[in-house]
C-alpha cells in the first residue's frame, strides 16, 4: 500500500499538535500520562499565592496550584489544586497557605485529619486557612514594640526638655562646682585611706597582740561563765534571800524591844544600872590597886594594918558627883 503525500502531511500535523499539547503541559508542570486529583479551596486572601505554587504534604511536594480565580459576587478567591499522590486525604483536611522562607513565595500545605475516615473525592472543596509567615509574624510582633518605642521616645523627649529647663546656666555652674568639690573630697579620702593602711601596716604586730589578748580574755570569760553556770547561782541567791529575810526579821524584833538584845537596846533603866555598876567596879579596882592590904592581909610578925585613908584624887567620885 502506497502512502500518499496527504496522509503523511496529516500524520505530521497530528503529531505536531500532540507534541505541542505535551510540551505545553510539560511546561506547566503537568504530565499527560499521570492521573491527577483536583481539589478546590476558598480563601478571603491568598497572601500573594501564585499559579504553579507547590502543594506540600508533611513537607513533601505532592502537587501544584493550577489556577486562582476570583468570584465577582463575593470577592472570595477560588484556588484549584492538582495533587499527584495516592495518600488518603480526608474531606476535613485543611489547606493552609504558608511562607517557607524569606526568598521563596507562598505555598499550600495539606494537613490531613487522620481521625476522619471519609476520603475527599476528586473535585471536592477543602477547608482553607492562612498561616502567618516569618516576615508577617515578625512584623505583627514588631508593631506593638514600635508603638511602645514611640511612647518611650516621646517620654524621653519630655524628660530631656524638663531637664534642660531645670538645668539653667547657674545650675550647670553649681553642678560643675559640686562635681569639682566631690573630686577633691574623693582625693582627700584616698589620702586618708592610704594613711590608715600605712598605720595598720606599721602597727600590725600590736594589733595582732591585741587580738590575741582579746581572744584569751574571751576564752577566760567563757571559762568563768561555765564556772558560774556550774556554781548554781540561783540556789545561792535563794539562800541569800532567806538569810536576808531572817536578818531583817531579827532587826525588826530588836527595834521593837523583843528578846534580850531588844530589851538591852531599848530599856533605859537597864542601861543606867549597867553604867552605875561599871563605875562602881572601877572604884573597887582603883581601891584594890591603892590599898591591896585591905583586902589581902598577910603579916609575918603580927603588924597591924594602917587605917583607911581615902585617895586624894577620887576621879570616879568626881565623875559620879
Amino acid at each position: 500500500m502506497k502512502i500518499t503525500r496527504e496522509i503523511k502531511t496529516a500524520i505530521l500535523v497530528v503529531s505536531a499538535i500532540l507534541l505541542f499539547i505535551w510540551g505545553y503541559s510539560f511546561l506547566k508542570g503537568r504530565d499527560l500520562f499521570v492521573d491527577y486529583k483536583t481539589f478546590y479551596v476558598t480563601y478571603d486572601n491568598v497572601e500573594g499565592l501564585a499559579t504553579s505554587a507547590s502543594v506540600t504534604l508533611n513537607g513533601l511536594v505532592v502537587g501544584k496550584v493550577n489556577s486562582i480565580t476570583i468570584d465577582p459576587n463575593t470577592g472570595k478567591l477560588l484556588v484549584e489544586m492538582q495533587l499527584k499522590t495516592d495518600f488518603p486525604i480526608s474531606k476535613t483536611s485543611i489547606a493552609s497557605i504558608y511562607e517557607p522562607g524569606f526568598i521563596g513565595g507562598k505555598q499550600i500545605a495539606i494537613y490531613p485529619n487522620y481521625e476522619d475516615k471519609t476520603l475527599a473525592l476528586d473535585g471536592d472543596t477543602l477547608q482553607g486557612t492562612v498561616k502567618l509567615g516569618l516576615t508577617s509574624s515578625i512584623s505583627e510582633k514588631l508593631v506593638p514594640i514600635q508603638v511602645k518605642l514611640e511612647k518611650l521616645m516621646t517620654n524621653a523627649d519630655v524628660l530631656i526638655s524638663g531637664i534642660n529647663n531645670v538645668l539653667d546656666k547657674k545650675t550647670q555652674e553649681d553642678l560643675k562646682i559640686s562635681l569639682s568639690e566631690l573630686s577633691k573630697t574623693m582625693a582627700e579620702f584616698h589620702k586618708a585611706s592610704a594613711s590608715v593602711n600605712s598605720l595598720l601596716e606599721d602597727n600590725k604586730v600590736q594589733i595582732n597582740g591585741v587580738v590575741s589578748n582579746f581572744n584569751k580574755i574571751s576564752s577566760d570569760f567563757s571559762k568563768i561563765s561555765d564556772s558560774l553556770n556550774k556554781a548554781n547561782l540561783a540556789k545561792t541567791a535563794k539562800n541569800l534571800e532567806k538569810t536576808l529575810a531572817t536578818v531583817d526579821k531579827l532587826m525588826t524584833g530588836i527595834e521593837s524591844g523583843k528578846g534580850t538584845m531588844g530589851k538591852m537596846m531599848n530599856d533605859e533603866a537597864l542601861y543606867n544600872n549597867l553604867s552605875k555598876t561599871s563605875k562602881e567596879l572601877e572604884l573597887l579596882l582603883q581601891d584594890v590597886r591603892l590599898y591591896p592590904t585591905r583586902y589581902v592581909n598577910v603579916s609575918l610578925f603580927g603588924k597591924k594594918n594602917k587605917p583607911y585613908v581615902a585617895p586624894v584624887k577620887d576621879t570616879i567620885s568626881k565623875n559620879k558627883n
